[in-house]
């Protein structure tokens, strides 16, 4: 069975994925990390992996389908910090649609990503700390009308 963490307390700068050059840069997720992450992933599920996207603005994460005996699930991938969701469907973006991560999942935490379960994910953005956050991406939250966790780490915003 897989071990889904929580993100950090307090969300970085960067968690929206939405930001200015001239508030300076944000970390980016190592691509190549998640393919190798990808790849474990597949070979521990018994499948193969499919449709790697990496991240295009305005999309804030990168994503892939594994394909399995058991049925498929989209990996979606932060573009600035290591976080795992699962989905049922490739979208441009997420506010509530997480799936459960499946036993598989394991694999992506072994190779230093956090995996973010759906309840985690489904948290009201009230309750979440994003006083880390620059002025930019809180107008871009509140401009989108975004009240999940979820809808900050997994967007499409332009």
């Amino acid at each position: 069975m897989s071990s889904a963490a929580t993100p950090p307390s307090a969300l970085p700068r960067g968690a929206t994925g939405f930001f200015r050059p001239e508030d300076g840069p944000v970390p980016e997720t190592d691509r190549r990390a998640f393919r190798a992450a990808l790849h474990a992933a597949a070979r521990a599920a018994g499948g193969d992996v499919d449709d790697v996207e990496e991240q295009a603005y305005p999309r804030s994460f990168h994503s892939a389908t594994i394909r399995s005996g058991s049925g498929e699930a989209v990996v979606l991938c932060h573009a600035h910090h290591p976080w795992i969701a699962f989905a049922r469907e490739r979208r441009d973006w997420y506010t509530e649609e997480f799936l459960a991560p499946p036993p598989w999942s394991d694999a992506f935490a072994h190779l230093g990503f956090t995996v973010l379960d759906r309840a985690t994910l489904c948290l009201p953005l009230a309750d979440v700390d994003t006083s880390a956050l620059t002025p930019t991406e809180r107008r871009a939250v509140r401009a989108y009308g975004i009240t999940t966790l979820g809808g900050v780490l997994f967007n499409a915003w332009d």
